[in-house]
């Protein structure tokens, strides 16, 4: 832990269509606990938004922000280097300028993060190379197929890898910097800052509870969509590769082997996934108990519904109903 009465510099990278959340939840979280300093003293943190040219950017919700230029920043010592994500489009496109600057800097801050897809950004900059990193779950295969030697984590809200701190999407940038704030003043101010700010000083869980995939259905399309069709009216069923292969006209075997070849997973993970959903679904929608969602979504007793999503999501049904349902606690 640093010296609490040490002000550490925090400069946030800031870039045209960022997401405001990613630029805003740190630098808020950062300013909330320079604000709960015991006994007073210098603030906490020091923070500077910096961009490639310095001015007004505009960010994805159509905000202006002032910042200052990268080139004012030569010369001037940085503790933690946080670059944010969002983007419009479906390609992430990082500006060779703060690329460059990333890259130059990099090796002189102690520390060096990324919210979301700002795991793009550094990535770029070579600083994710044989690392583990997070970014939101919908990037996470495209970080991975952009620059296949980073170990992308899909699943983690945020991971630490040495001196390289990367988070999921959007919010997690605040359970991040809660971590960060952690690291450098201590538990007491960390948690003063996550009651001040109304979240969880950790969340459980990691992003799956908030992007429970049906990959089944929605990218391994073509022959077995029918099939596909066929097993989400029948998740009570004994889903059994040779009751799967029965119902795709194919030999056991054959219909294992051509399934994996075009999904990338066995039969018996789809059946696994879709049975999530559809119990997912359930406690989003209805009010049914959990005995009723095990016994319709094949899983037969809660204590296995219960395993599976703590398994899975890393949390309970009741915490995931809580969260996501408007059922919750009626």
């Amino acid at each position: 832990m640093s010296n609490p009465r040490k002000t550490l510099r925090v400069v946030l990278l800031a870039y045209d269509d960022m997401n405001l959340l990613d630029l805003c939840g740190p630098l808020q979280a950062l300013a909330t606990a320079s604000k709960r300093h015991p006994g007073g003293g210098p603030a906490l943190y020091e923070t500077i938004v910096a961009s490639a040219d310095g001015g007004l950017i505009t960010t994805s919700a159509g905000l202006p922000l002032a910042t200052v230029s990268i080139a004012t920043l030569d010369g001037v010592a940085i503790d933690t280097l946080i670059a944010p994500g969002g983007c419009r489009g479906q390609e992430f496109n990082a500006s060779p300028a703060l690329v460059n600057w990333i890259a130059l800097r990099a090796p002189h801050v102690r520390r060096l993060c990324s919210v979301c897809t700002g795991a793009f950004l550094l990535a770029a900059a070579g600083q994710l190379e044989g690392r583990r990193a997070a970014t939101h779950w919908e990037w996470a295969d495209r970080l991975r197929d952009s620059h296949p030697r980073v170990d992308v984590d899909a699943d983690k809200i945020f991971v630490k890898d040495g001196s390289i701190w990367t988070s999921a999407g959007v919010s997690a940038g605040i359970d991040l910097t809660l971590a960060l704030i952690e690291e450098d003043y201590g538990h007491q101010i960390a948690i003063e800052t996550a009651r001040q700010l109304v979240v969880f000083m950790k969340r459980t869980g990691g992003q799956s509870q908030f992007s429970v995939p049906l990959a089944a259905q929605s990218h391994e399309g073509g022959r077995f969509d029918a099939l596909h069709a066929w097993v989400a009216t029948h998740l009570r069923e004994n889903l059994t590769v040779e009751r799967l292969a029965e119902q795709a006209g194919m030999s056991a075997r054959t219909f294992a082997r051509a399934y994996a070849a075009q999904s990338g997973r066995t039969p018996a993970k789809m059946v696994e996934a879709m049975r999530l959903e559809a119990a997912c679904r359930a406690l989003e929608k209805t009010a049914l108990p959990l005995k009723a969602i095990a016994a319709n979504t094949g899983y037969v007793e809660e204590q296995n519904l219960r395993r599976v999503f703590q398994r899975q999501l890393g949390v309970s049904p009741g915490q995931y109903r809580d969260r996501f349902s408007s059922h919750a606690g009626a």
